[in-house]
This record gives structure tokens, C-alpha cells and sequence, in this order.
């Protein structure tokens, strides 16, 4: 073959980010700063960035957590809304990207379809299709970091429904929201209970003839504020900077503080809940029969109402919650269980998510296909047994965002080490395989039971614990050493495994000790 026909040489990265949404711009931002020199990419499936925030477009789309917390430590928070709508977090997202120099990282519609390890060389090759043009090129790149987060983005979760077909008006599902559905003066059914369900409902209620939250299970939901008067003081009167660190511990202090006391008083918090929603509502309003779920406080995550939204609507009239189960849909609408029939114009199938791990990413190891289920994640950033490969999964019990900061302070820091001690492949190994394991994510919520054979498992003992605790992380992935017994060092070639001691960190290591 001459020259001019050899095919062309891959290209080759240092680190490849799978994902341009909250994750994989903060992942970024992380390389860029504290690694300047190595070279990476963020592969981006879809046309934009921002990932679940550029995807969803249902009425009303908005946060769950404040974004003195969701939002990145690095960049203050500035608007006066605390929990706050898509489209501004949109625009948080897009100024870090521009800040950061991150678009020309960033590469759109780009999806990996797999991945796989080859020891020998030390690299992953990865291999990409366009998705607007659907050509597959090949890159290589010596680590890999899963951004994507755990949702399947192509395709909501939508339970079988009896009589579907029969249903003469418009049923849509919100992570496929049509940008021209006019709900105005129509008659709305929203099925779930969840933070979408309790979203959507105040927000349509505004211009629907009405609408009903159907459940079969109720949720606890609190009125939470829009504004956060006090960050907002903070901010004014201390500046941008030091008013955004402030109101960041204070907030991280006030969900702890919250999971925790529902963790050891559930009764209590049970009733305090129950007691605010019930002066929420109107006087004679059945509390119990759809605002009194059979689980505790926080086995699944409690859902927000900025002041109150969907309490007011309730109270207004413009909107009604039915706790039933349905039995089949018929013509104009669905009957329920009970034998009562609720009219509909529209119904939202607000019925949860599908859950991915890697983004569905086939991924092999010298040949062998990994199956997630059968891994132990390490410190909440690796796979027992998978190489350079790093993944972000934050937290379930409050903002995502903060647990995400630290594992890519703590990936960057791994890096550097590597460099430092000539080491180019990084394996985590449980010392004891014969450790009991339990699902990843030990959480209640509908998405997480239905994925949990499909994804890693955590041990029952540190480095092998899914930490769910803010604090204790930040002494995990900040504070502590990168080196670990059970993480294992090897240069490409090389036979013979090195484990580092405590204390063998290079000087000057980037992050370290914060």
C-alpha cells in the first residue's frame, strides 16, 4: 500500500469527556485549569450543550436544588433567583463554556458507541458516529471520563396503559415536550408525582381550563423560596465572590442539616411536613389522602415548590391532585380504578425516566466486555477493574453539582500524580473480593429500582462506599491522598504493578490539601 493510501492515524487525546452538559463543561473547566497541558475533548451527542437543560422544554422546567449549590464552586451564582428556571441555567452553563475557552473543546453531535482498553498500549480507542450525518470515525485517548450522568436521553419512561389508542386527544410525554402543543384553555391530565409532575402543574395551570396531578403514590413536597434573601444580602453587601462562598456552606449546612433530621426523626419530619402543607392548602383539604406518602421523608428525594406554586394552584381552583390508579383510557379521557372518570384534552405522561449507565457506551477491556453490574465503584469515580476510566454520578440526596466538583478536582489530581511517579495506567482492585457489595445507588426512587441490575455496585467499606456526604467527600477526594492500596500504577508494558504509598504526591500537585 503506498503512502498516499495508508489509512489515516487516529487522533489522539489525553482525556476524552463523554458528555458537554453540567458535568462535562465542569470536567473541562477542571482540565483546563489544573492540567493545563494535557490535551482532551468533550464529545457532545446532541447540537448544543448543556445537556438535560438544552434537552427539556416542558412548561416551567426549572431546578430542584439552589444554584448557590448546583452551580459550580468557581463561578458565582448571580442571579437573584436561588431556584431557578431552564433557560437561566442555560445561560450560567453557556458564559462558563465562553469564560473557560471550553468551545473549542467541545465537539457536537458526536456520540461514542464504544470503547475499548488495550493494556499493551495503555489508550482506549473509542469509536464515534456523527449523529447528523452518520459517519464513525475513531479517536484514541489515554483516559476516559463519563460526563453523561445516568438518564437515557433518547427515551422517557412511559408504562403500558390500558386503552392508549382509544384516547382521542394528546398524549405527551415531557422529555419529548412538541414546541407547538397550545395547552391554553384545554383540559390537562398530568400522570406522576414526581419533581417533574409537581413542576408542570403550576406552571400550565396558569392558562389550562385545568389541570389534575394523578397519582398513585403521593410525594412530600415543601414550599421552598424563589429568592434567597439572605445570599442575595451576601452578595450585596460582601461582593460576588466571597457572598457566593458564604451562602454556598450555609446552603450545604441547611441540606445536611434537613436529610439528616429526616434520616433519624422521621416521624417527626413526617409531621412537620404534613403541618406545613396542610396551611398551605385549604381548610378541609384532604392532606392525608394525597400529600402523605408510605415512605419516610428522603427515601426518595423531596420535591420543591418555589413559593408555594402548586399549593397556590390548588388553592386558586386552576388546579386539582386525584391519588388513584388508572384502569384504562378511554375516548376523552382516562378512567381510574375507582370508577371516576377524568376528562382530558391532554395527558402528560410524567412518569419518569430511563436510567443508562455510561450512556449506554459498550465498553471492553482487553478484549473482555464489562458489564457495570458486575464492577464496585471506587470512591465514587472508578470501576473495580477498568482502567483510566473516570465517571461523574453526584449526589441524590442534594445538589448534584457539589459532589461532581470534587470527583473532578480529585480525577485532575490523579493525573498530575501519574505524571509525577511515570505511571500511564491507573487499575482499582478491591484487596478482598469476597466483599459484600449492595446496588450503587441505595435510593428508592421508581428509575433508580428499574436500573439497579444494570448498574455498578458499592462496597461495604471505604475506598469501595458510595459517600453521599458532602463533608466527608471533601476530606475523600480533596483532602486525602490520591494514592491508595487498592488503586494500582503500571506503565504501559510494564508486568509488574507499583502501589503507591501515602505521602508520594508531587510537590505542588494541583488541588491538593484544599
Amino acid at each position: 500500500m503506498s503512502a498516499s493510501s495508508a489509512p489515516p492515524v487516529a487522533e489522539h487525546l489525553d482525556v476524552l469527556v463523554v458528555g458537554a452538559g453540567i458535568s462535562g463543561i465542569g470536567a473541562g473547566r477542571h482540565l483546563k485549569t489544573a492540567l493545563p497541558s494535557k490535551t482532551f475533548a468533550i464529545l457532545e451527542a446532541r447540537a448544543a450543550s448543556g445537556g438535560t437543560w438544552d434537552l427539556f422544554r416542558y412548561p416551567g422546567i426549572r431546578s430542584d436544588s439552589d444554584l448557590h449549590t448546583f452551580g459550580y464552586e468557581f463561578k458565582p451564582w448571580r442571579d437573584e433567583q436561588s431556584v431557578a428556571d431552564a433557560p437561566r441555567i442555560l445561560s450560567y452553563l453557556r458564559e462558563t463554556v465562553a469564560e473557560n475557552g471550553l468551545d473549542a473543546h467541545i465537539r457536537h453531535h458526536r456520540k461514542v458507541l464504544s470503547a475499548s482498553w488495550s493494556s499493551d498500549r495503555a489508550r482506549w480507542t473509542v469509536h464515534v458516529e456523527r449523529t447528523d450525518t452518520g459517519e464513525r470515525t475513531t479517536l484514541t485517548c489515554s483516559w476516559l471520563f463519563c460526563a453523561s450522568g445516568y438518564y437515557r436521553y433518547d427515551q422517557g419512561y412511559t408504562p403500558h396503559f390500558e386503552g392508549r389508542e382509544r384516547f382521542r386527544g394528546t398524549i405527551v410525554h415531557p422529555q419529548h415536550w412538541p414546541e407547538d402543543l397550545d395547552h391554553a384553555g384545554k383540559r390537562v391530565v398530568v400522570i406522576g408525582s414526581g419533581a417533574t409532575a409537581v413542576t408542570l402543574l403550576p406552571a400550565m395551570a396558569g392558562t389550562a381550563a385545568h389541570v389534575t396531578m394523578l397519582q398513585r403514590t403521593p410525594s412530600y413536597i415543601m414550599p421552598v423560596s424563589k429568592n434567597d434573601v439572605i445570599a442575595n444580602a451576601l452578595k450585596k453587601y460582601l461582593g460576588q465572590e466571597r457572598g457566593h462562598a458564604l451562602t454556598r456552606r450555609k446552603n450545604i449546612a441547611q441540606q445536611r442539616f434537613v436529610w439528616s433530621f429526616c434520616r433519624r426523626y422521621p416521624k417527626a419530619a413526617r409531621r412537620f411536613i404534613r403541618w406545613v402543607n396542610a396551611r398551605q392548602l385549604p381548610e378541609g383539604y384532604p392532606v392525608d389522602e394525597h400529600f402523605n406518602p408510605p415512605y419516610d421523608p428522603w427515601d426518595q428525594r423531596l420535591c420543591a415548590a418555589p413559593d408555594g406554586d402548586l399549593f397556590k394552584a390548588v388553592r386558586a381552583g386552576k388546579a386539582s391532585v386525584v391519588t388513584d390508579r388508572i384502569a384504562t383510557f378511554t375516548e376523552d379521557g382516562v378512567r381510574l380504578e375507582s370508577g371516576r372518570e377524568l376528562g382530558a384534552d391532554v395527558v402528560v405522561t410524567a412518569t419518569g425516566l430511563n436510567v443508562q449507565a455510561f450512556g449506554g457506551i459498550r465498553i471492553t477491556v482487553d478484549g473482555e466486555e464489562v458489564r457495570p453490574s458486575d464492577t464496585v465503584a471506587y470512591k465514587g469515580v472508578m470501576l473495580s477493574g477498568v482502567p483510566n476510566l473516570a465517571f461523574s454520578i453526584g449526589y441524590t440526596n442534594s445538589s448534584w453539582t457539589l459532589k461532581v466538583g470534587l470527583l473532578c478536582e480529585h480525577f485532575c489530581r490523579l493525573l498530575a500524580h501519574m505524571d509525577a511517579s511515570g505511571h500511564d495506567i491507573c487499575r482499582p482492585e478491591p484487596a478482598d473480593p469476597a466483599m459484600p457489595t449492595r446496588p450503587f445507588l441505595d435510593f428508592g426512587a421508581g428509575y433508580i429500582r428499574r436500573a439497579v441490575d444494570r448498574l455498578p455496585r458499592q462496597g461495604d467499606r471505604m475506598p469501595w462506599l458510595t459517600s453521599m456526604d458532602y463533608h466527608s467527600d471533601v476530606r475523600l477526594l480533596r483532602a486525602d491522598s490520591v494514592v491508595d492500596p487498592e488503586l494500582h500504577f503500571t506503565r504501559a508494558g510494564a508486568g509488574t504493578e507499583v502501589e503507591g504509598e501515602p505521602g508520594t504526591e508531587a510537590e505542588g500537585e494541583p488541588g491538593a490539601g484544599g
